[in-house]
C-alpha cells in the first residue's frame, strides 16, 4: 500500500509542475551523451522555406517544426521507422529520408499523399 501511496504523490506532484513548465516554455532534458541540435533547411515548394531544429538527447529525440498551419513550431518525437526517420506530433508526421522530408496528415489516410514535400538546402 506504501508503493502505491507514493506513486500516486509523485503522480500528483508531477501533475502539480505542469503550469509551470507550460508558463515558461522550456522542457529539461537530461541525456547519458552530449546533447546535439541541429538546424535544417528545407525547400518545400510553394509552401516556401522550413528551418526544422533537431534535438538528441538520447533517450528522446525530437524535431522542432513550424508548420505553415500552425500559430507556433510544433515538437515532434521520433517513432519507430523501418526507412529514414519519423517523428509524430498530434495528427501529424514528419518523415525524413536522406534529403527529403515529408509532412503527413494522419487523418487523411494511409495512402494519402504527404501535404508538405520538402528538399534539404545545403
Amino acid at each position: 500500500m506504501k508503493c502505491i501511496a507514493t506513486a500516486i504523490s509523485l503522480t500528483l506532484s508531477s501533475l502539480m509542475a505542469l503550469p509551470a513548465l507550460a508558463e515558461n516554455g522550456t522542457v529539461p532534458l537530461q541525456s547519458k551523451d552530449k546533447i546535439e541540435r541541429k538546424r535544417v533547411s528545407y525547400d518545400c515548394g510553394a509552401a516556401g522555406r522550413l528551418a526544422v531544429v533537431y534535438v538528441n538527447a538520447d533517450p528522446n529525440f525530437l524535431a522542432i517544426v513550424p508548420l505553415p498551419s500552425q500559430p507556433q513550431p510544433t515538437i515532434f518525437v521520433s517513432v519507430l521507422s523501418g526507412s529514414g526517420a519519423r517523428y509524430a506530433a498530434g495528427k501529424y508526421v514528419w518523415w525524413t529520408k536522406g534529403p527529403s522530408a515529408n509532412l503527413y496528415d494522419t487523418t487523411a489516410g494511409d495512402s494519402a499523399a504527404p501535404t508538405l514535400t520538402c528538399t534539404e538546402v545545403k
